[in-house]
C-alpha cells in the first residue's frame, strides 16, 4: 500500500484555480476560437483582444484540467470542450462557467453560513422577482436540453397528439421549446415571474413557437395550477430549494392540475436514499445552503414519499446525460 501523498488534496484547496481559468477563458471566447481554426497562444490572443501571456497562461490551465489538448505547440478542444464550450451551441455551458465565476466570492461565507445552518442574509432563491434569476435562467437552460429530449422520448411525445403541458418555474422555457419543436399539436403554458416570463417568450419566438406557448405571470407556491387542465406537468430544478412541506403541497396541487393518466415529469440532482453519492449532487447542496432557507439535494426516498402522499401511484427514476435525475409521476 503506497503512502497518501498531498497532490490531490493540494488541486482541491485550489479548486478556485479552475472556476476561474474557466469562466475567464468562456468569458474571452477562447473555446470558441479554438473550434474556428486558432491554435496557438498569439491567434488566441490576436482574436479574443487579450495578451499572449494571458492566452497561454489560460491554454496551460486548460490543459492541466483535460478541456484542451497540445501537440507540436498547437492547440485544439477536446471533445467535451467542444460540445459544451463552444458558443452557440444547443447544449453550451460557457455561459454558466462564466456566471459561477461571478459568484465565487459568496463561497467566503460558507464557514459562517455553516455555523449558522443558512443564508446569513435574505435568501437569495426565496426573494420575488429577484433579478439573480434572469442571469441564471438563461445560463443554466442548456443544461436541461438532453433532459428534455430523453424525457420526449421516454413519453413519446411525437405521437402524443393534441396535448396540454403546464410548466412550473420553467425559466427559460426550454421544455416548453424542445417539445413544442418535437410535437406540432401540443400547447405549453408556463407559469414563472414576469420578468422571467419575459426571456422565454423572447426565447420561445425565436423558434417559432410562439403561437403555441402561454405566459402566466405570478409566484408557484400562490398561483392557481387549473384543474385536470393538463397532460404533462414539469417542475425542474425547483425541490432542491424548497423545503418537505413545500414540496408535498406543490405536488398534492399538480396532481390535481393533471388529466386522469397524466404525467408529472420532476428533475432534480436526487441523492442516494444512504447520502453516498453521486458527486455533483452531494456538492450542490452546499449551494442551497448558501442560498436557500430549506433547500438540500433529496434522497429518491423522499421523492418517492412525497409523490405519494401527493397521489402518485406509479413513480420511477431514470438518469440522464446530466448530473440530475427525472422522475416520472402518475
Amino acid at each position: 500500500m503506497t503512502n497518501p501523498q498531498p497532490d490531490r488534496i493540494l488541486r482541491l484547496i485550489n479548486g478556485y484555480w479552475t472556476t476561474g481559468i474557466l469562466g475567464a477563458a468562456a468569458s474571452h471566447s477562447l473555446f470558441t476560437h479554438l473550434e474556428a481554426g486558432a491554435d496557438t497562444a498569439g491567434e488566441l490572443a490576436a482574436r479574443a483582444g487579450i495578451s499572449e501571456r494571458g492566452a497561454q497562461t489560460l491554454l496551460d490551465g486548460l490543459v492541466s484540467v483535460g478541456l484542451v489538448e497540445v501537440r507540436d505547440g498547437r492547440y485544439r478542444n477536446t471533445a467535451e470542450a467542444s460540445a459544451f464550450l463552444v458558443e452557440g451551441r444547443p447544449a453550451g455551458l460557457s455561459s454558466f462557467a462564466e456566471l459561477k465565476l461571478s459568484q465565487m466570492g459568496t463561497l467566503a461565507d460558507l464557514p459562517e453560513v455553516v455555523r449558522h445552518g443558512g443564508p446569513l442574509t435574505e435568501a437569495t432563491v426565496e426573494v420575488a422577482d429577484n433579478p439573480h434569476w434572469a442571469k441564471v435562467v438563461q445560463a443554466i437552460a442548456a443544461q436541461s436540453v438532453p433532459v428534455a429530449v430523453l424525457v420526449a422520448d421516454l413519453l413519446r411525445l411525437d405521437e402524443a397528439g393534441e396535448i396540454s403541458i403546464l410548466d412550473v418555474g420553467g425559466g427559460s422555457g426550454v421544455y416548453s421549446a424542445t417539445w413544442l419543436e418535437r410535437n406540432p399539436h401540443a400547447r405549453a403554458t408556463q407559469l414563472d415571474w414576469g420578468p422571467i416570463n419575459a426571456i422565454a417568450r423572447r426565447l420561445v419566438a425565436e423558434k417559432g413557437l410562439a403561437d403555441r406557448f402561454t405566459c402566466v405571470d405570478g409566484d408557484f407556491h400562490t398561483t392557481g395550477f387549473g384543474t385536470a387542465a393538463h397532460d404533462i406537468a414539469v417542475y425542474s430544478h425547483i425541490a432542491h430549494q424548497e423545503g418537505p412541506e413545500d414540496n408535498v403541497a406543490i405536488f398534492t396541487r399538480l396532481r390535481d392540475a393533471l388529466k386522469p393518466g397524466g404525467t408529472l415529469v420532476v428533475n432534480d440532482y436526487v441523492v442516494d436514499d444512504d447520502r453516498s453519492g453521486p458527486p455533483f449532487p452531494l456538492l450542490f447542496a452546499s449551494e442551497m445552503l448558501l442560498k436557500s432557507k430549506q433547500g438540500r439535494t433529496w434522497r429518491q426516498a423522499d421523492y418517492q414519499s412525497w409523490l405519494a402522499k401527493a397521489g402518485f401511484e406509479d413513480i420511477s427514476f431514470h438518469s440522464t446525460p446530466s448530473p440530475a435525475t427525472v422522475v416520472l409521476a402518475r
